[in-house]
């Protein structure tokens, strides 16, 4: 089996066996299985939880690129990342104290609310076109000299994800990628270490900036044009 069919099916095992998990947990437990709130999301993220969770949107609505654009993310893989940030599988300055500050309850709400919402593109500025078109050959084809598979193989045509488990890349800040890509190759960002870590220590500065270039101009992420 190839390194991309490898890395491909561990990610979706690991999204499938933590929705078996969650559902043999309710089920154990007797209680039937909550549905996240949307307009309770949506409360959420416009104006926080009090003490000490301050409004999502503060930050996740600029287009900075320090903060991930998340609208059109899938619900799981959103959940996820709040837990992996409460646990300390992946931690940071700002979201770490945000996520323990939540319940599984908002987390999950804030997960589905986020999901549902088709945001339009903020107009950010052109990367250089040798780098997009480097980017757009890794994105697409990989680069066998590297032993890179392409980034579609994993994370879908053109960037737009694989749900539940994969994140769309199409249409996210160059900067944060290019930040999360090098949190791999240091090893300081966790999740997914034996995948996006293998792959991210693979890539040259040239190549990081590259992907992020291309993939932030790709404009089908979460099927939101």
């Amino acid at each position: 089996m190839s390194q991309a069919r490898i890395i491909r099916s561990t990610l979706v095992a690991t999204a499938i066996a933590g929705i078996v998990v969650a559902w043999v947990a309710h089920a154990v437990g007797g209680s039937p299985i909550r549905q996240p709130d949307v307009g309770r999301g949506a409360a959420i993220a416009a104006h926080g939880v009090a003490p000490g969770v301050s409004a999502c949107a503060q930050c996740h609505a600029n287009s900075s690129g320090v903060f991930p654009r998340i609208a059109g993310q899938s619900p799981y893989y959103l959940d996820k990342q709040m837990h992996d940030f409460a646990s300390g599988v992946r931690t940071n300055a700002v979201m770490t104290p945000i996520a323990k500050g939540l319940s599984a309850e908002d987390a999950a709400d804030l997960a589905a609310y986020y999901a549902s919402v088709a945001s339009p593109f903020l107009p950010l500025a052109s990367g250089d076109p040798t780098l997009v078109k480097r980017g757009e050959q890794l994105a697409k084809i990989g680069d066998a000299s590297k032993d890179l598979q392409s980034c579609n193989d994993c994370h879908g045509p053109d960037g737009a994800g694989e749900p539940p488990a994969i994140p769309y890349l199409a249409g996210q800040y160059a900067s944060y990628i290019a930040s999360q890509l090098k949190m791999w190759q240091l090893g300081s960002r966790k999740s997914s270490a034996n995948t996006m870590g293998y792959i991210a220590k693979r890539l040259d500065d040239q190549d990081v900036a590259a992907v992020a270039a291309y993939f932030q101009q790709v404009r089908t992420a979460g099927g939101v044009q």
